[in-house]
């Protein structure tokens, strides 16, 4: 009788198979890892998937009688060892620093393998998108005097407020996302919901695809920074300009068609992962680095059942939402 391999064991075997970012040249100071990062990754992807937010709890699920933790549990060995419950808590605490380098290298695979430009400009949308903190908010005039009028409160939150969801407490997932065939995250950010977009900017355009050639941006983008480092990469930044409507510039009409090209792929997007992942309210999580590792993580796991549809001849994008649920 043979054995089903689930979708969640695929994916985590992936891993294995992803070009990874070249080490530093120098060493950091401190004990060698005892463990890679690509292990770390392998079980962040279950807890998010499966849903099991600390390491307690990850560790309990493979503890299970289960077929897939059965399948699951040699995948997390490295070198004959498994990680004790300490040793995952702190990896993962250390992990979100490098999940955006990781999502960039991942990002210009898939540009290479799915090609998403061959009958399309070769453009990427930046924008960014609300998620919401657990707990309760923090309101201004509370933090303004210093109180936390309930330990709920996730303090390292912070406010924004945008035309479509108005005022919201939480974070800002800055991203970058190939326009054409196939939506593909190239770069991605978590801060607080107060930093500015076009701050964040020039960490979104370092890793995007050389063959990116024009750069599609709301008003936020629309800064003299953001347009010099597009301009030294030989790209084209397109943003939205500021002041009354209608404007009536020679480039107008080029913009308006860009703007509709941008609006029919970052947005559709942002909505489609929030649908995936369930977290159109809010993130079942509290504090910055968890934030980070749960929505960055997510994003890899988007980009790894794009590959997963790849290889098994799927159309990349269709039907990710049932697909991750079966896993």
């Amino acid at each position: 009788m043979l054995r089903q391999t689930s979708l969640l064991v695929s994916l985590v075997r992936l891993i294995d198979h992803l070009p990874w970012p070249s080490a530093p040249v120098q060493r950091p100071r401190g004990r060698p890892k005892t463990y890679s990062d690509r292990l770390i990754l392998k079980a962040l992807v279950v807890m998010i998937i499966r849903r099991l937010y600390t390491a307690y709890a990850l560790l309990t699920f493979l503890e299970q009688e289960d077929t897939v933790a059965r399948q699951l549990r040699p995948l997390l060995y490295e070198h004959g060892r498994f990680p004790t419950r300490r040793t995952w808590e702190r990896r993962l605490t250390a992990l979100p620093q490098h999940l955006p380098g990781l999502i960039g290298c991942f990002g210009r695979h898939l540009v290479a393998l799915l090609t998403p430009w061959t009958s399309h400009g070769r453009a990427a949308a930046v924008d960014s998108t609300a998620l919401k903190t657990s707990g309760g908010v923090w309101h201004k005039k509370n933090k303004a005097q210093g109180e936390i009028p309930h330990t709920a409160i996730d303090t390292e939150a912070g406010w924004s407020k945008s035309g479509w969801h108005g005022w919201w407490y939480g974070w800002k997932l800055h991203l970058a996302v190939s326009v054409g065939s196939v939506w593909i995250p190239l770069a991605a950010e978590l801060t607080p919901a107060n930093v500015a977009d076009n701050t964040v900017a020039p960490r979104l355009l370092e890793p995007l695809p050389a063959e990116v050639r024009y750069v599609l941006g709301d008003t936020h983008y629309n800064d003299p920074e953001v347009r010099q480092l597009c301009e030294q990469s030989n790209r084209a930044l397109v943003a939205t300009r500021r002041g009354a409507y209608p404007h009536h510039d020679d480039g107008v009409e080029v913009r308006r068609i860009f703007h509709k090209l941008r609006s029919q792929a970052i947005e559709p997007f942002n909505g489609l992962f929030k649908n995936i992942f369930e977290w159109r309210t809010q993130l079942p999580v509290k504090g910055l680095q968890r934030s980070q590792l749960l929505a960055l993580g997510a994003i890899v796991i988007y980009q790894l059942v794009l590959l997963y549809q790849h290889e098994q001849h799927l159309t990349p994008g269709k039907g990710m939402k049932p697909l991750l649920r079966a896993a």
